[in-house]
């Protein structure tokens, strides 16, 4: 029988172009949408450091990690905003 909620993390990397109130506006979005679709939510804001490669010629990034429980459909909601979402330059959704 498949399991109905699995334990997530979500590395999102947030471009260093956004000031630290646009940060912290996409950070209160998604942990809404997170909130709202799951339980157990932890948020960790690590801070800006710098990435190992360039991406699109950015050198830093301002990288959060939620950790949640949810339902299996909600992560690819989460993935297909987080795509979407100007400001975002990579994310990773993964079972714990």
């Amino acid at each position: 029988m498949a399991k109905i909620n699995e334990n997530y993390e979500a590395m999102v990397i947030f471009s260093q172009k956004l000031d630290e109130e646009g940060v912290n506006a996409l950070t209160a979005k998604f942990d809404d949408m997170i909130k709202a679709n799951a339980e157990n939510v932890e948020v960790n804001v690590w801070g800006k450091r710098k990435l190992a490669y360039p991406i699109n010629y950015e050198t830093q990034g301002t990288y959060v990690l939620w950790s949640f429980t949810s339902g299996t459909a909600f992560p690819a909601e989460l993935e297909r905003v987080l795509n979407i979402t100007d400001g975002v330059i990579r994310f990773l959704v993964t079972v714990k």
